[in-house]
């Protein structure tokens, strides 16, 4: 007889993670219980291989990741991209275009190989100014900046995004919404309302797809997800079961099956081993 399959994701920032961006050692000694009796367990997140891979080096997945909001997954095992989502050239054009039209520029990320390359040109706000110089070094991630040939490069781009204040990006956003095919989020800074992110993939491009099609591959029979931000509403919205943790977003607390305690206190880790426990006295999994 087989055995009944849930699938656990999380998202990292404001949601597994601490608000120092890290695991804390209690939420790793917990993940590694829970893989250890067979968890099927990973991670869904708008960040890159760059940043994802050292974050979760104590908790051995197996599971691919999903990163860059959906548009790719991270094979732990292969160290290798899976499942890539490109985003047509004619559509990067547009969204360059109409982000030109206010006066900014997007960084395009275009994967060459392993390595994920951020291109972009003029001058950056300070929002991302401290997120370049937080990422310089990595070794899945290189930036090349003021390239006056950002738009052109033989290599897939798959994400196209800015970090500013949410005001200055919310017209952006607006006039990609209404004049390109795409996908596109607009959300708040976890930490400062005032900042914003604004990211924009190929059309279809969502975490909630891409979980849908590893739940699909593991034959899981029950998907089970943790977000706190906008970001996250769709695989919320999709999951068999919802949780959101206490310090998310009163828009997503609204839609979730349960909320939980915050990210600061180990609330997923543990909300997964009282599932496990829950489910194996039950006698399924």
């Amino acid at each position: 007889m087989n055995k009944f399959k849930t699938l656990y994701v999380s998202d990292l920032d404001g949601t597994l993670l601490g608000d120092d961006s890290l695991l804390s050692p209690r939420t790793i000694e917990v993940l590694l219980r829970v893989l250890q009796r067979g968890a099927l367990f990973t991670v869904a997140t708008a960040r890159t291989p760059a940043t994802v891979v050292p974050l979760m080096s104590r908790v051995p997945l197996t599971l691919p990741m999903i990163v860059i909001g959906g548009a790719a997954w991270w094979n732990p095992t292969q160290q290798g991209y899976e499942h890539v989502r490109a985003i047509p050239v004619p559509t990067v054009d547009a969204i360059a275009t109409a982000f030109e039209q206010h006066g900014l520029h997007p960084f395009i990320y275009r994967r060459h190989d392993q390595l994920l390359i951020a291109h972009h040109l003029g001058p950056m706000s300070h929002q991302e100014t401290r997120f370049v110089a937080a990422r310089q070094g990595l070794a899945l991630k290189r930036f090349v900046l003021d390239d006056h040939d950002y738009r052109h490069s033989p290599d897939e781009a798959l994400l196209m995004f800015a970090m500013n204040d949410y005001a200055k990006l919310q017209p952006i956003a607006c006039q990609i919404e209404h004049t390109v095919h795409c996908t596109v989020t607009l959300y708040h800074d976890i930490f400062d309302p005032r900042d914003g992110y604004l990211e924009v993939y190929a059309a279809g491009t969502t975490k909630a797809a891409a979980i849908a099609q590893l739940a699909a591959a593991m034959q899981a029979d029950r998907v089970v997800v943790f977000g706190d931000n906008r970001n996250d509403l769709p695989m919320m919205q999709a999951a068999t079961h919802s949780v959101a943790v206490g310090n998310a977003t009163a828009q997503v607390q609204a839609i979730a099956s349960e909320v939980i305690g915050p990210n600061t206190a180990d609330s997923v880790a543990q909300w997964i081993e009282r599932d496990l426990d829950r489910h194996a006295s039950s006698g399924s999994r």
